[in-house]
Parts: structure tokens; sequence; C-alpha cells
């Protein structure tokens, strides 16, 4: 019976589209599905009984192996961003997720990766680039346009940067715009949430540790700062980070110098640092909770993403984007919403931001079929409940607002020219744009 079960979570494994490998306690190969397979071009029983880190071959098999990273952390890894190399040696942008493996008594057995190939992705990205994607930021509002010009302005510098926005408003895309226009480049770009480690393992994670340093410490180990060096590193949800760390990030930033843990040499290392948090920084401020002296070190150029409740003239070129590229990688002919449902997207209020708009419009374009537009019947349920909440006062005039944003994505946003069209004044067209809720200067 077990032989059957165990052909069956094969051949389920084998049915799904992301790569699926597993390894035993020694970290050899002892399952890989079909996925895996086209993504690498490695066969099957060609990888098996081997060593995952010679088939890979992916710098963090070095120094951030992910199953290791999940038996340190004792928390499953997901959407890790790294790069693998097939058997020509081509080199492959993957997204992974990783998990530990245990038997009925649970003991751990070994670990499981699961992985998708992000190079179809970056080629859509770079088919729909327009003078309103900057770098992968979508926004035509002011607030986005003068955060494009700010980047541009400050990328070859390597004065630090500190971005503060809500979950989902984009922080990680501005590092990542950032370091593709800056000066280091073609440097490392290590990247680390600073929430994600446990106190103890935070600093081992920056920092590096010697072996026997502590008890896991079964060899030497270099850090995100050594990795980094000559580079740029980003810390996300720096604010998280403990007070005694925050010192040693201090020192980097004023000396850029450091130890590793349980080692008396000093080291050095020459990174720019880009930093980013969603919580008020003036509250952890008051509370003791962020050092005054690292704030102002880190916020020599801060830069402040508007929530998308903020910038709505942004939501219908973004809902463009996003069902352009859904539609190009689900291989489908989508390429309009429903006015109705246009409407219950401008009018929701966005708690998580860009994020949650791309999975509602993916959502919705996977429900839809092929040549037709997005109804408003294909969002999720949540938005459709809130648009027929009779506590929430629809807009009047619905009919002239959806032929306004018509017209507005017809001439790119540009208001010199929906005005020439209409005939009527800038002032008096930021007043019907306001009035319509279509703007929130």
């Amino acid at each position: 019976m077990s032989n059957i079960n165990d052909n069956l979570k094969d051949r389920i494994l084998d049915s799904i589209a992301e790569g699926v490998f597993t390894v035993d306690k020694d970290f050899k190969i002892n399952f890989f599905n079909k996925a895996a397979e086209k993504i690498t071009g490695h066969k099957r029983e060609d990888v098996l009984g081997k060593f995952c880190k010679y088939i890979f071959k992916s710098p963090i098999c070095l120094s951030d192996c992910p199953i290791a990273l999940v038996l340190r952390n004792q928390k499953n890894l997901f959407d890790y961003e790294s790069k693998i190399f097939d058997n020509n040696g081509k080199e492959i942008p993957i997204k992974l997720n990783s998990a530990i493996l245990y038997d009925e008594n649970n003991f751990a057995t070994g670990g499981i990766v699961t992985f998708r190939d992000m190079s179809q992705y970056q080629l859509i990205q770079n088919q729909i680039d327009t003078p309103q994607n900057f770098h992968g930021i979508i926004g035509h509002s002011k607030a986005m346009q003068e955060i494009f010009k700010l980047i541009s302005e400050i990328a070859t510098s390597d004065a630090p940067v500190f971005i503060h926005g809500e979950s989902g408003t984009g922080k990680e895309l501005v590092a990542n715009a950032i370091q593709k226009l800056s000066n280091r480049k073609d440097k490392p770009f290590i990247k680390i949430n600073c929430s994600v480690f446990p106190p103890n393992l935070l600093a081992s994670e920056l920092f590096g540790h010697v072996k026997g340093a502590f008890t896991d410490a079964i060899k030497d180990r270099p850090g995100r700062f050594e990795l980094a060096d000559k580079g740029t590193i980003f810390l996300d949800e720096v604010a998280e980070m403990p007070l005694q760390m925050q010192i040693q990030l201090l020192r980097v930033l004023q000396e850029g110098t450091f130890e590793r843990i349980g080692e008396s040499l000093t080291r050095t290392t020459d990174v720019r640092i880009i930093a980013a948090t969603n919580i008020n920084i003036q509250t952890a401020l008051q509370n003791g909770k962020f050092r005054e002296d690292l704030f102002y070190r880190l916020n020599v150029i801060p830069i402040e993403i508007p929530p998308l409740r903020e910038r709505k003239e942004d939501i219908p070129l973004l809902i463009n984007h996003f069902i352009n590229k859904y539609s190009r990688i689900y291989k489908k002919e989508i390429k309009y919403i429903d006015p109705e449902a246009l409407n219950v997207l401008i009018d929701y209020d966005w708690k998580g931001n860009v994020r949650e708009l791309e999975n509602v419009i993916e959502f919705a374009l996977v429900r839809t079929n092929s040549n037709e537009q997005i109804q408003v019947n294909k969002l999720p349920s949540n938005l459709i409940e809130k648009n027929n909440n009779p506590n929430i006062q629809p807009f009047s005039n619905s009919k002239e607002r959806t032929e306004m944003l018509m017209l507005l994505e017809k001439y790119q946003w540009n208001r010199s020219k929906v005005s020439e069209v209409l005939g009527i004044g800038r002032t008096t067209l930021w007043r019907k744009l306001k009035k319509l809720n279509l703007i929130n200067e």
C-alpha cells in the first residue's frame, strides 16, 4: 500500500507546472519532477543521488541554501528570488519555496523545494515597458513621476536610501530600480528581510560567523555584508531589527567595518545600503524601538511611496499593465475591462495596495474567456459585496466618470491634451477629476 501511495504522490508532483525536487538529510536529490527536468534540462535519472548544489550551481547554494535557511529559522521560505544554471550553463531566474520534510514521528528526513522559471516574466516586462513603466514601477500620477525623477537623480550616488511605504506599495521595486541605474549595477545586489530572522540569527545572516561560534555553527560562513562587498544591500523591514543589531548596523554605516560572530578580526566592506520599512517611523522613534542616530544615517535620501488609494489616477494604468502581463502569461486575448468593473476597482480602498490589485486582476483574468472583457462578476466577491453595500454611497455621474476615464487613458493621462479635446481649461478639468474622485491632489 505504501508503494501505491508513493507512486500516486509522484504522479501528482509530476503533473504540476512548478519544478519540484526533494533531498535527503545529506542534501542528495531523491525526487525530481518533470517540470524540474523541463526547466533545468537535466534528466531525472542523471540527478538522483547527487548533491543538489552540483546540479543547480546557484550562488545561494554556498551562502543561503533554502533548505538550510528553513532549518535555521524554523520557518518555511516563500517566493525567494534566486537563479540557477541549466545543463547548458544558461542562467535562469527563479522564485522558490522551501520546506522541511518530516516522517510520521516528526523527525526531519530531508527537504523539498518548488521553483518556477521567471525568464518569461522578465521577457514580458521588457516587452511592455512604456514611459509610465519605470524599470517595473507603474505610474503616471504626479507623485510617482516625482519618485521616478528622484530615483534617476540619486541612483549613481553611494548615499544611503530609506524607502517608506505601506505593504504592497512596491518598496522592493524602487530598490531594484535604484540598483539597476547605479554605478554598482554589475556588482552584487543582496536582499534580506530583517523581520524574518530570529534576533539570535540575524547577526549571523548579516555579519557571518566562524566555526564553533554557537551550537549550529559547524563551519565558517560569510554574512550578507561580505557577500555584498562593492555592491548594494537591501535591508527590508529594517525598523524590525533588534536594538543591539541596530548599533552594529550603525557602525557599518559610519566606519564600514564589522566582525563575524565569534571572531575578533575586524573586516571591512564597501556597500551601498538601501533600507525600507512599512511602520510609522515617528512612532517607532518615540517608543525607542528605532534608534534616532541610525534613522538619520539611513535617511540621507528619503523616498515616500504613496498608498494606491492616494493615487487613484494610476489604477486604470495599472489595470491595463496587469491585463497585458497576465494575458501573455495565460495566453489569452484579453485587452479590456468593463467600465462597471473599472468603477468598482477605482472605488475600492486597496489596503493591500498595488500587490492586492495585481492579485485581483490575475484572479479575474483567469476566470475570463479569451476575447472577452473582464466583467464585474469575475472580480473577487469581497469587492463586489463592498460595491453593493447600501452604506456606501455610489458615485453619481457614473457615465461621465467612465467616459472621462476612457478619454484620459486614450491620451495617456495628458491633461493638457484632454483639456484641449474637451475645450475646457486645465483648472476646470482638474475640478472635474477631483469631483469624480479620479485624483487626490
